[in-house]
């Protein structure tokens, strides 16, 4: 499906080709929305109940693309690029916790059309969505943290950490393949599954981590939003049905992060195999049947939990 044409931003035009080449492949439209101080590209597609996907620090809405041709057979699939990601420009350099709390609860009014929607979130999207239900339970239908960090200290294996820091401080596809081999379990298969929308992914992620303003986005919100855990009160304000999913070879948030959680609070844990820290790239299948799972389960009221 055909996007809406869109100005080159000066900052990205290398990339902006690839990226056209990527959303083309998607069946969504893209538009750009005023969300407090972001100018945000938001994907959309499909009709029924919404469902809002956020991604992982560094990465961009496209990295959705195995499961979203699903989901908008079912749902209005609402897809953002975080602030300072992707193609979502922060106008006035401000970008904090509270910026982009913020900037959700506008993404939701402006695009769920007054219902409450699934909210989807990965890594640091994750860490933003959970830190938005403490708040805004009653504007969700339901939670679905996928490898979520917040729930404790970032503390990732050494084995991930290394190229992590070497990727930020010198982004080359040397580089980028060396974090991303660790990023996936089986990163050729993820390559050979994809198939011809892997390389533009890859360049896109590179494009975007050699990006200045991706870099200064990254700098304000690691630390604030994504690094810091959320206190165990106020997960256990919490008072919508909440999912965790995670892939049980994850390296930048371990499995037993998870585990513990889902006993603290009673939330369910759908663990994927044959995977690491992305499951909706590395097994889009077993995601959707956890997805699908989640929403459809009855669940009890959230039980109290003492704070840490």
């Amino acid at each position: 499906m055909s996007t809406q044409d869109r100005p080159a931003h000066p900052e990205r035009p290398a990339g902006q080709q690839t990226r056209d080449q990527l959303l083309a492949a998607m069946p969504l439209r893209e538009r750009q929305l005023q969300l407090a101080t972001v100018s945000t590209a938001v994907l959309e597609g499909g009709a029924g109940p919404p469902i809002v996907l956020l991604h992982g620090q560094g990465e961009f809405a496209a990295l959705w693309i195995k499961v979203i041709p699903d989901l908008v057979r079912t749902h209005r699939v609402i897809v953002p690029d975080l602030p300072g990601h992707g193609a979502s420009v922060v106008r006035d350099g401000r970008l904090d916790t509270e910026t982009v709390l913020t900037w959700l609860d506008e993404l939701i009014d402006q695009t769920c059309q007054g219902r409450p929607p699934v909210l989807a979130g990965h890594l640091m999207g994750g860490a933003i969505a959970a830190r938005y239900a403490v708040h805004h339970s009653d504007r969700l239908a339901h939670l679905i943290l996928v490898d979520t960090l917040g729930l404790g200290l970032f503390r990732p294996a050494p084995s991930f950490a290394v190229p992590m820091m070497g990727f930020v401080a010198r982004p080359t596809p040397k580089s980028r393949d060396r974090l991303f081999n660790r990023c996936f379990l089986d990163m050729d298969r993820v390559g050979e599954q994809t198939g011809e929308q892997w390389q533009p992914l890859l360049d896109y992620a590179l494009d975007r981590a050699r990006t200045p303003s991706v870099q200064a986005a990254l700098r304000r919100l690691v630390p604030r939003v994504a690094m810091p855990a959320i206190p165990a009160g106020d997960l256990a304000r919490i008072a919508v049905p909440t999912d965790l999913v995670h892939g049980r070879y994850g390296l930048q948030v371990r499995l037993r992060a998870a585990e513990a959680a889902s006993v603290r609070y009673g939330w369910p844990l759908h663990v994927i195999e044959e995977c690491r820290d992305d499951p909706a790239v590395e097994q889009p299948e077993a995601f959707l049947d956890a997805l699908r799972t989640a929403m459809r389960a009855p669940q009890a009221e959230p039980s109290e939990a003492e704070p840490a």
